[in-house]
């Protein structure tokens, strides 16, 4: 398995060098350009923005996605899912719309960030308690909840698009498609660093309760899991990854998904190698989706990253689906 897990960050090397050699350029006669071509000192500080900016992105939906499968020990869990992307976005323009409407500054409203986290909580709740009341944590009535409530949410957020100046609506409906921003907020990209670090090592350090979760309640119990503070826990973590990406990048959809299961399937079920993996594995995920946006001209522009991300997630999501409409075994596909 070690020479597999060193493989994915072989990947993960070889894309970020591939990313940083790869968008606008200047020709000879002056000319810019998209393409292959080495950074110079002008576009080199924008290109290892995105290359950090997707990472991390990465880094953080990987882990959520974890988190929120193993908390309700279902393989269809996901912040994209589960609503909770389209519930941070409806919690940033929220705020975005009141602070537009009343004049108050969107730092008193505890900023983009206060209202991503206030969202992605609000449709991890109504998801869990609208499957729960329906049949348990059963795996199609959590997809299918969340997905109802992620298009509510995602309307909402619509609606509240309409209400915000013209001059930020523009803005707002390019974050709503998912982007890396080349210009990010340097303390910004560094405290989401400093969050998916710590929220690594934390999973990392519980990779023994989290296989013990995936046991019925009462084993797991016995093997002296406390199932409360545990969930709660991975409740925490998954909603509060899931809001900082989504605060940064916009909803970014199904690499909350993908990722856990392509760890799954190329290192295995126990969490002390799977932790580490599915983080990597999320940043493979949109670092190659940001890489192949690159070469995808449609006339207007560039294709945003969620868009790559949910054209690719969503026959994957289907097919997830499908196996837990059969009765397959969830956990191992």
């Amino acid at each position: 398995m070690k020479w597999r897990f060193a493989l994915l960050v072989a990947l993960v090397l070889l894309l970020a060098l591939a990313r940083l050699s790869v968008g606008p350029h200047l020709d000879g006669a002056g000319a810019m350009h998209f393409g292959v071509a080495m950074p110079t000192a002008e576009t080199l500080p924008f290109r290892a923005n995105a290359v950090a900016g997707a990472a991390v992105v990465g880094l953080l939906l990987g882990l959520a996605g974890l988190a929120l499968q193993a908390l309700l020990r279902n393989p269809l869990a996901s912040p994209y899912t589960l609503g909770v992307s389209s519930g941070a976005s409806f919690g940033v323009a929220c705020v975005l719309a009141i602070a537009a409407t009343t004049g108050i500054s969107t730092q008193a409203l505890g900023g983009e960030f206060g209202g991503a986290v206030f969202g992605a909580a609000l449709s991890l709740v109504l998801v869990w308690m609208l499957a729960k009341r329906a049949t348990g944590r059963d795996g199609v009535a959590l997809a299918l909840a969340g997905i109802v409530l992620g298009g509510v949410m995602s309307s909402g957020a619509m609606l509240l698009e309409q209400i915000v100046p013209r001059g930020l609506r523009g803005d707002l409906l390019a974050w709503m498609a998912g982007r890396i921003p080349e210009l990010p907020d340097p303390s910004a990209l560094v405290a989401l660093w400093i969050l998916g670090v710590l929220a690594l090592i934390v999973l990392w350090k519980a990779a023994h309760l989290l296989d013990l979760l995936m046991l019925d309640d009462d084993e797991a119990a016995a093997a002296g899991v406390r199932l409360a503070s545990t969930r709660a826990g991975l409740f925490i973590i998954g909603g509060l990854l899931a809001a900082a990406a989504v605060s940064f990048a916009g909803p970014i959809g199904f690499v909350g998904l993908v990722a856990p299961h392509t760890a799954r399937l190329f290192i295995g079920h126990r969490h002390r190698l799977l932790v580490p993996s599915t983080a990597l594995c999320g940043v493979i995920v949109v670092l190659s989706a940001d890489l192949l946006r690159q070469g995808l001209d449609v006339g207007t522009g560039r294709l945003p990253v969620g868009v790559i991300t949910a054209l690719a997630g969503g026959p994957f999501f289907l097919w997830l689906l499908s196996r837990s409409r059969r009765g397959g075994s969830e956990w191992n596909l």
